[in-house]
């Protein structure tokens, strides 16, 4: 049931007497993994964004120092992924339903006593909502500290290792994704079907575009035929192999900072 996660620092796998002795539970750091179900192109399994949450902070758990407590809550594999709902396959829940979903998870253990809570979300369709969520739990619960993080924003090595087009207007299932997953789950990645495709350059000085400080909205059938948005074809196992160390490495020092993190 851990997956990737080591089993002794797997929340689940506590009794509440367990969780009932714990000392200094304020400042333990408990993780909710956060993906999606959704497409990833013809080469990738919809699972991408929750594996990668839960293969991510499962090499960070294993590097962690044991004297600091920290524990990953079973995964949340569903998201907000209405961007895809035209390509069979992705579930998606709302963002009523998230936002509700994450805030009686933050009210269950504000109850249970502990006060450091991590919301570990890997896919790009839903930020908002779990910043929203964050801020709310904050403002509902003063002494709760929450933290919002993207997977991909800790130091790590990925935008190194992958090409400026790809880092300009890639996004998903391209490189960086596909590359990871010939790590994580090499044996459901079908590189015989990948694909390299990226959305319509915007005019030349144009101020808006799909990704970047001012955008638009979009679906992903508007700007992608295949539902990639990226360079599948150029991952290699040796890519991803980096990138997961280096994405757990940035994990470990953030789960520290959490740990040792005290209000201003």
């Amino acid at each position: 049931m851990h997956s990737f996660i080591p089993p002794e620092r797997f929340f689940a796998y506590l009794s509440w007497t367990d969780i009932a002795a714990m000392s200094d539970k304020g400042n333990v750091v408990v993780i909710q993994p956060l993906g999606a179900i959704e497409q990833h192109g013809p080469h990738l399994p919809v699972i991408v964004d929750s594996a990668i949450s839960m293969a991510v902070l499962g090499k960070a758990l294993e590097q962690l120092s044991p004297e600091i407590p920290a524990y990953a809550l079973p995964p949340l594999y569903y998201g907000k992924s209405n961007e895809h709902g035209n390509f069979p396959g992705t579930i998606s829940l709302s963002i009523q339903t998230l936002l509700s979903t994450l805030m009686e998870i933050g009210d269950s253990l504000y109850r249970a006593g502990f006060r450091k809570l991590v919301f570990m979300n890997s896919h790009g369709g839903q930020p908002q909502v779990v910043e929203i969520a964050a801020q709310d739990l904050t403002a509902k619960y003063p002494d709760l500290r929450v933290f919002p993080l993207f997977t991909w924003r800790v130091p790590n090595e990925s935008k190194a290792l992958i090409s400026e087009k790809e880092r300009r207007l890639g996004m998903h299932a391209g490189d960086a994704e596909t590359s990871l997953m010939l790590a994580v789950l090499p044996d459901w990645v079908k590189m015989e079907k990948a694909v390299e495709e990226y959305p319509p350059e915007r005019p030349e000085g144009s101020l808006l575009g799909t990704k970047g400080p001012l955008t638009f909205a979009w679906l992903t059938d508007h700007i992608s035929n295949s539902g990639v948005v990226g360079d599948g074809t150029a991952a290699t196992k040796e890519k991803g192999d980096r990138i997961w160390e280096s994405l757990a490495q940035g994990w470990v020092r953030v789960i520290q900072e959490v740990y040792e993190f005290r209000s201003p």
